[in-house]
């Protein structure tokens, strides 16, 4: 393992603390009796509740200032600034520990516990009069310091920015360190997951918790997780959905059931899609989907009330509004609206020519329901921003929904559409078993046909409708992309704390024979490692100026004296 400058200096801090008696991270309890919110928020109503505080959080910054500093605390709720003298923290004669500690041993990323009491500086600034100081935990790796500058115009400019995505979601844990205002993001998760559950809670409905193991997968068209246990000796199944155990709890006589649910799907990743997902299902009995689109509509506007305090949410470029009444579109008439054809009457075929008219890709695995799908995906979906429902699906869509009660062909399906996706899908539930076994062969017709999404024929569920289900309302409420709308997330891997990625690409440090490959002097090869050139990749990306200047510059700090200076044009050389 290669270390950085920093990474060595620290460990030696941490070596020299030990041997000075000091426990980097020390077991013992610190009490901790205000945030840094609180004091803010606080202190000017009531300066007598802040003269005996203990806080504890990051190192963010320091100012050395001789016998007194200044320095930067974060924790969980902000930062706030903290004064430090020496004589207060070591009243004694030794002073070696503000000396020796605090200024030589203590470093930004350190997590330190401080008491004292709360004042404001001759400049206003609200800070910590520190009279004792802990350390809790040393930091070995260094913190990505985020720096702010003001140009001339007043405008604050942001340097060295944490900001690549991919480092971002890898390292989430330094992400909300040095961007914590990202915290905002998954706080305002947390309160739309709360909403909801008060919500369906005050109704009156069970929250429960069903298999993520299943035997068989169901309850929607996707690829399933596999897995083997060993006791059983059989093959389970991560959960795609959990609509088919939600059911059963309504045969066994429960009238309204719900679960948040960890779902899996092992399709295409995208900023849309995550194979481990988050939804809320919702069942309840004697109920239809005419009610149950009143239901999302009256939920979700409470859910933008509890985050925002208004219904009306900027997502990007527009401002979606969320509140009662939303636009309503039967999926043939939306795809005629958009598209100026009307297929309602079509078979598979004409469907199939009429997709290759459209330019929508489309594969002769796709029976009619999907070939409807990728039309409404490709010419509508994207097309709807402000929240719109699509009711009313070919009955080849939706295996699960109950045939509609006027309409031939056609299921009692509704989908919320928001921001061009799909947010929620409800049914009017199909209870008839025999109707439901049906639909289920017919899914295993499409398997055979080569299609990995058809659905499985679950014989114990089959069981269950036929001891009788009462007429019963469904709906799926997708949490990660609700999240992504009420937030103002791009992506999906921006509501998600730690999402999915591809394994990270170890480079492996160069050698001596690599660096003499690319035409680097033997003598010179220390010098560009203490820089950081630690791969040829990295060296090769390097700026020609910024690369000769550091060298030399290095060259004369670590006093090699005996090496010659490379010319610009060796350096050039190896970047070729």
């Amino acid at each position: 393992m290669h270390l950085s400058e920093q990474e060595i200096q620290r460990r030696h801090s941490r070596e020299e603390l030990i041997k000075a008696g000091i426990d980097p991270y020390p077991a013992s309890l610190f009490e901790i009796n205000t945030t840094t919110k609180a004091i803010a928020e606080g202190f000017d109503k009531n300066p007598e509740a802040f003269k005996e505080i203990s806080i504890a959080g990051r190192l963010m910054s320091q100012r050395i200032m001789g016998s007194a500093s200044f320095a930067e605390l974060q924790d969980q709720e902000g930062r706030i600034q903290f004064y430090v003298r020496r004589d207060d923290i070591c009243p004694g004669d030794d002073k070696s520990f503000y000396n020796d500690v605090f200024k030589k041993k203590m470093d930004i990323g350190d997590i330190v516990g401080i008491k004292g009491f709360v004042f404001r500086t001759q400049v206003g600034e609200l800070s910590i009069h520190v009279n004792s100081l802990t350390l809790l935990t040393k930091s070995l790796k260094p913190l990505p310091i985020v720096k702010e500058s003001e140009d001339e115009s007043g405008n604050m400019k942001v340097h060295d920015a944490f900001q690549d995505p991919e480092q971002r979601y890898r390292q989430r844990y330094v992400d909300l360190v040095v961007n914590p205002h990202i915290k905002k993001t998954f706080i305002q998760r947390t309160q739309l997951v709360n909403s909801m559950r008060d919500y369906l809670a005050k109704k009156g409905y069970l929250e429960v918790e069903t298999p993520i193991l299943q035997p068989l997968y169901g309850g929607a068209a996707a690829r399933p997780f596999k897995t083997h246990h060993n006791t059983l000796d059989m093959t389970l199944y991560l959960r795609i959905a959990n609509e088919l155990y939600l059911k059963r709890l309504i045969v066994g006589g429960f009238d309204g059931v719900f679960e948040f649910s960890k779902d899996f799907r092992n399709e295409g990743m995208s900023r849309f899609h995550n194979p481990e997902f988050t939804q809320v299902e919702l069942y309840v009995a004697y109920k239809d989907y005419a009610w149950m689109m009143d239901l999302v509509e009256e939920m979700i506007e409470k859910v933008a009330m509890d985050l925002h305090g208004t219904t009306v949410v900027k997502v990007g470029d527009h401002n979606i509004d969320f509140k009662r009444p939303w636009k309503r579109f039967t999926m043939f008439e939306a795809i005629q609206h958009f598209t100026g054809i009307d297929i309602s009457e079509m078979d598979e075929k004409a469907l199939r020519q009429t997709a290759h008219k459209l330019h929508v890709p489309v594969d002769e695995t796709m029976g009619k329901g999907k070939l409807i799908d990728e039309i409404f995906g490709e010419k509508c979906e994207g097309q709807l921003i402000q929240p719109t429902f699509i009711t009313d699906y070919p009955v080849e869509m939706s295996p699960l929904a109950k045939k509609h009660r006027n309409k031939e062909g056609l299921v009692e399906r509704f989908e919320a559409i928001c921001n061009g996706k799909e947010i929620c899908n409800s049914f009017s539930e199909l209870n008839d078993p025999i109707d439901q076994r049906q639909r289920f062969e017919e899914q295993l017709e499409l398997g055979k046909r080569g299609d990995e999404e058809a659905m499985t024929l679950d014989e114990d569920f089959l069981r269950a409708l036929e001891y009788g289900m009462p007429p019963t309302a469904g709906l799926g409420v997708g949490i990660d992309r609700l999240s992504m709308i009420m937030t103002n997330s791009h992506s999906i891997q921006d509501v998600l704390f730690f999402p999915q990625m591809r394994p990270e690409k170890k480079s492996s440090a160069a050698g001596e024979k690599d660096y003499l490959s690319v035409g680097v002097r033997k003598e010179l090869i220390p010098i560009l490692q203490k820089l950081g050139y630690l791969t040829i990749a990295s060296l090769k990306e390097a700026n020609l100026n910024k690369l000769h200047n550091d060298v030399c510059g290095m060259r004369k700090k670590m006093k090699l004296n005996d090496v010659e200076n490379p010319t610009k044009e060796e350096v050039q050389a190896w970047l070729a």
